[in-house]
């Protein structure tokens, strides 16, 4: 799989995402219903928002990161999708470029 398909997916995956992080990562999806709500979108779309700013923040370290988890993953695009939303919950909102 292509990295460009593995983002489509991740990107695609984002309104389907509670079926299964959800159940898969609770802590995670309660921390991403948060941060959706202070910045004033719905989860699927704070899931946009972190393949986004992943996609032109994220230093070559994150990348190489996030390659690995790709390759030994079951389904890359979940893997992909739950790497960059993990990745912007750690970030400030404000050096994301967002000012919700």
């Amino acid at each position: 799989m292509m990295l460009g398909e593995v983002l489509a997916a991740a990107r695609k995956s984002g309104s389907g995402m509670e079926d299964w992080l959800a159940r898969a990562e609770p802590e995670i999806w309660a921390a991403l219903g948060e941060a959706a709500e202070a910045e004033g979108v719905d989860p699927a779309g704070y899931a946009r928002m972190a393949v986004a700013d992943f996609s032109n923040r994220a230093p070559e370290e994150d990348w190489a990161t996030l390659m690995g988890r790709i390759r030994d993953a079951r389904d890359p695009g979940q893997a992909c999708l739950l790497s960059m939303i993990t990745w912007r919950l750690r970030k400030p909102t404000s050096s994301c470029g967002h000012n919700h």
